[in-house]
């Protein structure tokens, strides 16, 4: 055994040395927040709850491609469309299971048509599972509520897609 590793055992050095980090830091400012009075600022790329999104004239964006459900590597999507009259294709179920869901991003990023985003919304909760099984009216209605937030922070991150 060397003479080092016995002086540092002897003594203690590497204790002395994180208690002089502890002491450094004892009578700085806290940087504590005050949730939910005071939040921390929130990047426009967060992911957060989903939202499906509307035309100006109040269709639903959805054109039932089943990308989003094919990309999904928790298998959290589930879609089922038909065909109308027109020959356009629509979803007659959009269904996300939040407890599966791993906010990945890839349903948002697979969009042509900019339907299924993640918005900024981190604060809900469900006390039991089936409060987190999202049906495409629960999620067309979430996309209503906040879609001047939705597009503005859209817009902010458009420049880096």
């Amino acid at each position: 055994m060397s003479f080092a590793k016995s002086f540092a055992g002897l003594f203690l050095t590497e204790l002395l040395k994180g208690m002089a980090v502890t002491g450094k830091y004892f009578f700085k400012p806290k940087f504590t927040l005050r949730y939910p009075y005071e939040k921390t600022p929130m990047s426009p790329r967060f992911r957060g709850l989903h939202a499906q999104r509307r035309y100006e004239n109040g269709e639903e964006r959805c054109i039932a491609c089943k990308l989003c459900e094919a990309v999904c590597p928790a298998m959290a999507i589930t879609i089922e469309s038909h065909e109308r009259e027109d020959g356009a294709r629509k979803t007659t179920r959009y269904d996300i299971d939040l407890t599966k869901c791993i906010f990945c991003g890839f349903c948002e990023e697979s969009c042509p048509v900019e339907a299924i985003v993640e918005t900024h919304i981190h604060e809900y909760h469900g006390e039991k599972a089936s409060d987190l099984y999202f049906t495409k009216d629960m999620l067309l209605a979430i996309g209503d509520k906040y879609e001047p937030e939705i597009a503005a922070r859209r817009a902010i991150d458009g420049k880096y897609r």
